[in-house]
């Protein structure tokens, strides 16, 4: 399944924001990318053409079986990306933005090596 990278980000962000919450409107996806709320809507109507999500009448929003399986495949990444670059030594907030440009590109086989690095390591993710 191939996704864009910023249709990754908005699903990622959709499951960030609805468990630190416990919902997700349009609004705080907005606030939480940094994009516009018609931004938000028309990325909204594709994500639920394409079956990403659902909207109820209240306008909250919730991934699909199929959004949240990418939507947890990105913030895995992002979650054992960051992680392993702080073990390294990189600062945390440099780790952070880093990791969410890596998120996106790295292949499975490295992702499934650096997860393997880290567990050997008793690194937690």
């Amino acid at each position: 399944m191939i996704i864009k990278e910023s249709a990754e980000n908005y699903l990622e962000s959709i499951l960030v924001i609805k468990n630190q919450k416990g919902f997700v409107r349009s609004i705080d996806i907005a606030n939480d990318l940094g994009v516009s709320k018609p931004s938000v809507s028309v990325a909204m109507k594709n994500f639920r053409e394409e079956g990403y999500i659902t909207v109820d009448s209240d306008g909250n929003i919730f991934l699909t079986d199929k959004g949240l399986e990418i939507a947890k495949r990105i913030y895995e990444r992002h979650e054992v990306i960051s992680k392993a670059l702080m073990a390294l030594g990189v600062c945390e907030e440099t780790a952070l933005e880093d990791s969410c440009k890596i998120e996106h590109v790295i292949s499975d086989e490295t992702f499934a090596q650096i997860k393997a690095f880290l567990k050997s390591k008793n690194i937690d993710f």
